[in-house]
């Protein structure tokens, strides 16, 4: 098949655009890992073009082992995974080092889209879809990463909206949730609960917990309208600004980009998301609409979660910003991701499930 008939273009040609972004910004610090990026790109988008030229129906009866195989990846973690920074999120595999938690967002969404494509949202489905994630959640929380964690509750939310839950069963999850949420902090690390005190109070130890907020946001004001020119943030250049390629890299882009090139990534992020709502729209199969919501799901809340951290709205979680920060396995499992949304595009008939 030619290439130009398998390719979902404007999903193609946005995400290509912001990785050129993400790879431009981290050439201009380090030629190094701008061609390991180059590398992840060209891995990731030739998985793109190849989850995109099939029907994904074809992938029912792989996604209970997928699922398996994911939570066996998130338990070798535990046991020979690498340490770094306090984590161990990362299995070594000489040439390239692998993150399960990453790999583990897709294949719940295939998971819900399946699970919920059979079952109605009653109570009982609820529970066991929860039951369903809550391996992932403890294996991914106790690595511990927390941002990932809450990717996967996003997913998950996203989905059983996507299944037409009602709204009085709406509303009663989310009283429990208003109940269980403040719970949460006793199973919190110290270091997660200073990131939080950090958020509220970055005054109260600029030097310390409040660092990072302080100078993300020191960053991205100093950019003002047209910024101070690519290379010549003195926020990140001078390493005031931590993991600037990865968790902060839009502050690094505010600053070196100015509010102008902010509003063109936002642009092009709304653009993405509008078009894979507008393609969910045109779906009658429900699990092409369930997996292409899953999707829309966990974009929408890896971009404001990191966005919102960078400009001090919200606590830091260690989200990356999609198709533009540093990183190999989250690179290209969004494209994998992005790759199910082509696909699904392509098969917009209602098909019975298995």
């Amino acid at each position: 098949m030619k290439i130009w008939k398998i390719v979902n273009w404007p999903i193609a040609l946005s995400s290509l655009l912001l990785i050129s972004i993400g790879i431009l910004v981290i050439y201009s610090s380090s030629k190094e890992l701008a061609l390991q990026q180059l590398v992840y790109t060209l891995a990731g988008f030739t998985i793109f073009l190849f989850i995109s030229s099939f029907d994904l129906h074809s992938l029912r009866k792989l996604i209970t082992p997928l699922y398996f195989f994911t939570a066996l990846l998130l338990i070798t973690v535990l046991i020979i995974g690498i340490e770094t920074r306090g984590s161990v999120r990362w299995i070594s595999l000489g040439f390239f080092n692998i993150q399960p938690s990453e790999f583990a967002k897709p294949v719940l969404i295939l998971f819900l889209a399946s699970f919920w494509t059979k079952k109605n949202p009653t109570w009982k489905n609820i529970i066991k879809s929860l039951i369903w994630i809550f391996p992932f959640f403890v294996l991914i929380f106790k690595q511990p990463d927390l941002g990932s964690s809450l990717t996967l509750i996003a997913i998950w939310i996203g989905m059983l909206l996507a299944a037409r839950v009602s709204i009085r069963k709406i509303l009663v999850l989310t009283l429990i949730s208003a109940m269980v949420i403040p719970t949460s902090w006793f199973f919190l690390h110290e270091y997660q609960k200073q990131r939080i005190v950090g958020f509220l109070t970055p005054e109260s130890d600029p030097l310390g917990r409040g660092y990072n907020v302080i100078q993300s946001t020191i960053a991205v004001g100093s950019g003002q309208f047209f910024g101070r020119g690519l290379g010549r943030g003195t926020q990140s250049r001078l390493q005031f600004l931590p993991e600037f390629r990865t968790d902060f890299i839009f502050a690094s882009i505010a600053e070196e980009w100015g509010f102008l090139g902010s509003i063109i990534i936002l642009s092009i992020y709304l653009y993405l998301l509008i078009f894979c709502l507008r393609v969910c729209s045109q779906i009658e199969d429900k699990f092409n609409f369930l997996l292409i919501l899953g999707v829309f799901s966990m974009l929408l809340f890896q971009i404001f979660v990191n966005i919102g951290m960078n400009i001090g709205i919200l606590p830091i979680t260690g989200i990356t910003l999609p198709l533009i920060s540093y990183g190999g396995s989250s690179l290209i499992v969004t494209l994998i991701c992005l790759g199910l949304v082509s696909s699904a595009g392509k098969y917009k008939k209602r098909i019975d499930p298995d």
